[in-house]
């Protein structure tokens, strides 16, 4: 037993190690290095245009992402962005939409009811997950009925048969024949 205890780590001065660190390349000698080229000052920010900074820094985190995937900027694609034109393109559809809508009060009114009704639902969820036996029940029940779910209607042929025609039934119901 006493020389068990009398083998102890010992590391040669000759180590390649300091402070726990594998030993640094130098950058010629590395093929993963990559270095990024020297950016261009930012625009001059001004109050009115807050998006040109927005931009600029999307501009920025594009030309670095390529670089780090070693891909150069005339090879990469251009990301798809919304153009001016598409942009009064999607105003004119919408405009016309509205245009053909008879009962403007109710669609305000349902839209109105409908975003109150997600934030009251969104602030009741909330505050029950707070509740720390109350979630935990909460999850407990909602995996039970996952599971029974597909117990009575996924896992037999004729049970996930009987599904999908009581789904095209109330489709059929709800939008009618088509």
């Amino acid at each position: 037993m006493a020389s068990a205890s009398s083998n102890s780590l010992s590391i040669s001065p000759s180590s390649t190690f300091v402070d726990a660190k594998a030993p640094r390349q130098p950058t010629a000698a590395s093929p993963q290095c990559v270095t990024l080229p020297t950016l261009p000052p930012p625009p001059v920010q001004s109050q009115s245009r807050p998006w040109k900074t927005t931009a600029y820094c999307r501009k920025i985190a594009r030309n670095v992402m390529a670089m780090a995937t070693g891909e150069t900027l005339a090879t990469r694609e251009a990301p798809t962005e919304v153009t001016p034109t598409e942009l009064t393109e999607f105003i004119n559809k919408i405009q016309e939409t509205w245009d053909k809508v008879e009962d403007k009060y109710a669609v305000s009114s349902l839209a109105v009811a409908g975003l109150v009704l997600v934030w009251g639902t969104a602030g009741m969820v909330s505050a029950i997950d707070k509740l720390p036996v109350v979630s935990t029940f909460l999850e407990v029940v909602g995996i039970g009925y996952t599971g029974w779910f597909a117990y009575k209607n996924l896992i037999f042929k004729p049970d996930r048969a009987a599904l999908i025609s009581k789904i095209k039934d109330t489709h059929k119901e709800i939008l009618g024949t088509s």
